[in-house]
């Protein structure tokens, strides 16, 4: 099945780095004008070096009046919108803290909202349609060890997802989510290394692996194309099964 994106023009969030970094080269490979947005300079170089059409937007997400700013100009004439930026930190429940609390919801909620209002103005306005797709997690359906405040963001996504959906979809502005399993990004194959701790996950994957960025990759691809232009307002799971069981 093949997937042209030329004469689009996408933004992708959290873009430096695994996912979203993999999203915006295939998104620039499948002919989309891709804007590309992270907080981390370095990160924003060094994209530019692998595809010099990309477009850089270095800002922190969690600046609201900052992202207002510089996504403006942007968000007035983008056709494709991937949230992936996220922030993900572990802690039991006993021992949550504040300030973890609001970073978390702050980018994995309120960014994720943010940026998809200033798009979705834009669509609207334009009267053309277009596609969202929200990064989630299997975490919004099924409550990991010291994930609390993860898994709670998650599920809030998740409901922001359908909700856009519901209120978006009589513009033709199209919302879902992909919820994957562990990814084996760089992070992601240093956090899951050890075959004793993999296994604990694994063993609970039908298909008995992780996920690969390519397998979330190839997922978000295709809810951005027409080829899925009757799915709104899903939660794709990337998990090999894990939710299934």
């Amino acid at each position: 099945m093949e997937i042209s994106f030329a004469g689009k023009r996408a933004i992708v969030t959290g873009a430096g780095k695994g996912i979203g970094r993999a999203t915006a080269l295939a998104l620039a490979r499948c002919g989309a004008e891709v804007v590309a947005v992270t907080r981390t300079r370095a990160d924003l170089d060094s994209l530019l070096l692998e595809c010099p059409s990309i477009r850089p937007v270095c800002v922190n997400l969690g600046d609201w009046g900052a992202t207002e700013e510089a996504l403006q100009e942007a968000g007035g004439n983008v056709d494709l919108l991937v949230n992936n930026a996220a922030y993900a930190t572990l802690q039991p429940f006993l021992e949550v803290t504040p300030d973890q609390f609001d970073i978390s919801f702050n980018i994995n909620v309120k960014a994720a909202l943010h940026v998809s209002q200033i798009v979705a103005r834009g669509m609207k306005a334009r009267g053309t349609g277009g596609s969202i797709v929200n990064i989630s997690s299997q975490a919004s359906q099924c409550a990991l060890q010291d994930h609390s405040v993860y898994c709670a963001t998650k599920g809030a996504l998740d409901m922001l997802t359908k909700v856009m959906a519901l209120e978006l979809g009589p513009y033709q502005i199209r919302v879902n989510s992909v919820n994957p399993t562990v990814v084996m990004t760089k992070m992601g194959r240093l956090a899951w290394s050890d075959p004793g701790k993999a296994k604990t996950m694994t063993s609970r994957i039908p298909l008995g692996r992780f996920a690969e960025v390519e397998d979330v990759v190839n997922s978000i691809l295709f809810l951005l194309s027409d080829k899925s232009s009757m799915t709104n307002g899903v939660t794709l799971p990337v998990d090999g099964g894990f939710l299934a069981c």
